[in-house]
């Protein structure tokens, strides 16, 4: 498609959205705030997907027409009559501005350390020829390999710090593939997928699962072994599911793969610092609830090290993907305005999911949730649809004999963390997407087959759960 018509594209429906009478919009109370959020959703979407331009370069587009079109701060002839009914609630210019240094940012930070510091060291190349050398030449088998060890690691820690480590591994794998072989997609693509999928298994593998735990008290409450019990179980079919879809759909060319990796690991006190500290920080992510520190605490901690020690030098901060950490912001960014506009809470609450059969409310639920996932934080929507959700299945009995509340909190906290179709849908997503192995449409594909998949499956577990009263 020409750059000018994915441009023209791109701006002219949000500016028509900015256009319309506010009452031209099927939600109930919309505001002036909220409509702008519309128009600003709606041209990051396309820009996204249409790639006009960089799509970091979307993020930093989206920081700044929210500064200036709803925040406290922006364009005064934009802010006046901010007090009138109708109007809506501007958004704090501090809080749109401290997406670009969140928490996640700065845990990307201490992977992109991590990553760095394995690199220049050649811990990565050694751990690869140690991990991988079990699962023989096949690029399928190898990939197989990946796959398990990352979704194992991410029932445990940060699914982000999981995929900065693992595709730091899968380096000089990739390295071997030939410029014109698709198989290279699918490695690319099978962390992310894999550590996405991986992070269902355990309550504290994704924020979403937390999240659901606290609505599932009392008669509904699932304990951290319950919950690993039937998820798991998710993780695999899932897994293999996910891995077929790749093979099937990037085949390799090459039938095998030389994995001649040698050397030693390195004893100089530099090296040595680096596997201690890449060591306990691993161990640091997977043992949270022993010290009490979170996993993005944690990150910060190589950062400081390699940097004192100067194992990260003022040449190699220049090679950091900063163009990612933008793009996180800018979806960060995207998420709050939703949030604090309140735009996201008047969409989801605009449709009557009472008036609908048990059914169709659990699908339309977990449908919607899948969606918002796609273009949201995961944690941003789960905790905009929980309290929904919930109240949702408390005035409902017809959901009584399909499981009741765990089971329509269950299908929508998988659908949250099933949403990978974009680079900005999931902090894996977009770290494996800076690797410049694959398009967005690659990414696209791939996700939606398997959201749709891993929601039918979702359904299957359920049902069968509820039939030997698991739930």
């Amino acid at each position: 498609m020409n750059i000018f018509i994915k441009l023209g594209i791109c701006l002219g429906l949000p500016l028509v959205v900015l256009l319309l009478p506010v009452t031209a919009f099927p939600i109930e109370g919309l505001s002036l705030i909220e409509q702008r959020v519309i128009a600003i959703f709606l041209l990051a979407a396309l820009c996204w997907v249409l790639e006009p331009f960089p799509i970091y370069a979307t993020s930093v587009l989206v920081i700044v027409i929210e500064l200036l079109l709803v925040s406290d701060k922006g364009l005064i002839f934009l802010r006046s009559g901010a007090e009138s009914e109708g109007f809506g609630t501007l958004i704090s210019h501090k809080a749109i501005m401290a997406t670009m240094a969140s928490p996640i940012i700065m845990l990307f930070l201490g992977g992109f350390f991590l990553a760095m510091a394995a690199t220049k060291y050649r811990l990565d190349v050694n751990l690869a020829r140690v991990l991988l050398k079990p699962f023989g030449q096949n690029p399928a088998m190898v990939m197989l390999g990946l796959m398990g060890i990352t979704a194992i690691f991410s029932m445990f820690m940060s699914n982000t710090a999981t995929t900065a480590m693992m595709l730091s591994i899968l380096a000089p794998v990739l390295g071997l593939f030939k410029a014109e072989d698709r198989g290279r997609i699918a490695f690319a693509l099978s962390i992310p997928v894999a550590a996405n999928i991986g992070g269902i298994g355990t309550p504290i593998g994704t924020p979403p699962n937390a999240i659901a735990l606290k609505y599932l008290v009392g008669e509904d409450a699932i304990s951290f072994g319950s919950w690993m019990a039937f998820a798991v179980p998710f993780v695999i079919i899932m897994l293999a599911f996910a891995w077929v879809l790749l093979v099937k759909m990037f085949p390799a060319a090459q039938e095998k793969i030389e994995l001649n990796i040698r050397g030693k690991f390195q004893r100089s006190p530099k090296a040595i610092l680096v596997y201690v500290t890449f060591t306990a920080t691993i161990l640091l992510w997977l043992f949270g609830s022993a010290h009490g520190m979170n996993s993005y605490v944690v990150a910060m901690i190589p950062v400081a090290v390699f940097s004192v020690t100067k194992v990260i030098t003022k040449e190699d901060l220049k090679k950091i993907s900063w163009d990612v950490l933008w793009l996180v912001a800018g979806g960060f960014a995207l998420g709050l305005a939703m949030d604090k506009s309140g735009l996201a809470r008047n969409m989801v609450a605009a449709i009557p999911f009472d008036q609908f059969s048990p059914y169709l409310v659990i699908a339309s639920a977990s449908a919607l949730c899948l969606l918002m996932a796609n273009f949201m934080s995961h944690t941003a929507t789960a905790n905009l649809l929980m309290p929904i959700v919930v109240a949702l299945a408390v005035s409902m009995d017809s959901l009584i004999p399909l499981g009741g509340t765990q089971a329509l909190i269950l299908c929508v906290t998988f659908a949250a963390s099933l949403g990978m179709s974009l680079p900005i849908s999931t902090p894996p997503n977009a770290l494996a997407h800076a690797t410049g192995y694959m398009q967005t449409g690659d990414m696209a594909k791939v996700g939606v087959i398997i959201g749709i998949v891993g929601l039918l499956m979702t359904y299957a577990m359920v049902f069968i759960l509820r039939q030997i009263g698991f739930v």
